[in-house]
């Protein structure tokens, strides 16, 4: 396996090993002793499945408390995927990492609790998979804005397809410092 630590604490990507032949291809999508290494938990609770057409932009979520860290990838298309460190005194605090995650390259990302994460589909569709850390729990739910100016993410996208929670979304700067996490 392949893996790439980012410039944020605790982001790192994932290639696992991939055997193909004309049959087709095996991969182990998730294994604890591997990914225990890296200082993901070896305990998910939630897996989730999401499926968007092009365009459809989700995030930038999180939880707090009940923070969730999410393993993510793509069984189906491609989409854009982005984690925000929002740890109130993170040196890295509004800093984004993103990356394409598809079917074809196999990538899976980390996303460590106390980030914020989002996504926007870049193929015609996508089927988006993503092991959580803790179990959804609505009253904990954050947003940030997803084109926050002052964390500038470069989108692939320019007009996405928004719920109406994530267009009206706060920036990072009008959120009450209690609302977000603390570095830990």
């Amino acid at each position: 396996m392949n893996v790439t630590e980012t410039d944020l604490p605790g982001v790192y990507v994932f290639e696992p090993r991939v055997f193909g032949d004309e049959r087709g291809f095996f991969m182990e999508s998730f294994n604890a002793r591997r990914y225990a290494g890296y200082g993901l938990p070896e305990k998910f609770v939630q897996d989730n499945v999401s499926y968007s057409s092009y365009g459809v932009l989700r995030g930038l979520h999180f939880q707090n408390p009940n923070p969730q860290g999410k393993l993510v990838g793509v069984l189906l298309g491609e989409v854009f995927d982005v984690a925000v460190d929002i740890r109130v005194g993170s040196p890295t605090f509004g800093k984004w990492f993103g990356t394409t995650l598809s079917a074809e390259n196999k990538k899976q990302l980390y996303v460590p609790p106390d980030f914020a994460h989002g996504f926007v589909v870049t193929s015609e569709n996508a089927l988006f998979l993503y092991k959580c850390t803790d179990y959804y729990a609505p009253e904990s739910e954050g947003s940030v804005l997803w084109n926050d100016p002052e964390i500038g993410i470069g989108w692939p996208v320019r007009s996405p397809t928004l719920s109406e929670k994530d267009r009206s979304a706060p920036t990072l700067s009008q959120m009450p410092e209690e609302s977000l996490p603390t570095c830990r």
